[in-house]
């Protein structure tokens, strides 16, 4: 309370988790007041607000179907503040990071896309970027977690692999100080960066009924979708 009233205006807001709105917030109280009443208090003074991982960026799973408690999203409730949005679940801590340390040295927030992401970590899929897409456009496929495709690490896109459809830098920053990464490790993107997380699926779902909209690069023919 001390630092939102000296620093009135100056700090940064961040924020993990999606906030329940149902029976006026009294789904998760802290101190006798509401998350709700908490968030509005905190945000009041802020100069920018950053929301971290799905849950506070897009309602991931509390925001799920039925969401019994209406959970929303940060942007969602403040929606008249400057909410930057970094999603994943969990998100990458150099991205969050990297984004205050960008705010701290420019002044403002980076640039962002539709979705208010920054665009310098979310401006492309992770398939643009997978060291698997060489094996993608050779229409070269795992069909299964255990055949030889999966041991000679070619594409899981028909394993369900979300890569094509979701925005973030995981093929190129990596998990664990730049070790690896779900699909280097041999498992499909689950897509946990995108918009309605878990309603839109990717666990272990196969996507070879979405095929036809991705077409594998031929050698020779100069055109790739």
């Amino acid at each position: 309370e001390a630092i939102m009233e000296d620093y009135h205006g100056q700090y940064l807001l961040v924020v993990e988790g999606s906030v329940p709105t149902g029976a006026d917030g009294a789904y998760c109280t802290i101190g006798g007041r509401t998350a709700l009443d908490h968030l509005h208090e905190a945000a009041e003074g802020a100069a920018a607000i950053i929301a971290v991982g799905n849950c506070a960026a897009f309602g991931g799973i509390p925001h799920a179907n039925p969401n019994p408690t209406a959970a929303k999203a940060i942007g969602e409730i403040l929606s008249d503040y400057p909410v930057v949005n970094v999603p994943g679940c969990p998100a990458i801590p150099e991205i969050i990071t990297g984004l205050i340390v960008n705010y701290i040295v420019a002044g403002k927030m980076p640039g962002l896309d539709a979705l208010n992401r920054p665009k310098t970590y979310y401006g492309r899929t992770i398939h643009d970027r997978c060291q698997r897409r060489p094996f993608f456009n050779l229409g070269k496929f795992a069909d299964s977690f255990d055949d030889d495709g999966a041991k000679n690490g070619w594409c899981l896109f028909l394993l369900g692999c979300k890569g094509p459809t979701t925005h973030n830098a995981c093929a190129t920053q990596r998990w664990g100080n730049g070790l690896s990464f779900p699909i280097e490790s041999g498992h499909p993107c689950l897509g946990c960066s995108e918009p309605d997380f878990w309603d839109a699926g990717g666990f272990y779902e196969e996507t070879r009924q979405y095929f036809h909209s991705f077409t594998p690069f031929v050698a020779g023919s100069g055109e790739e979708s």
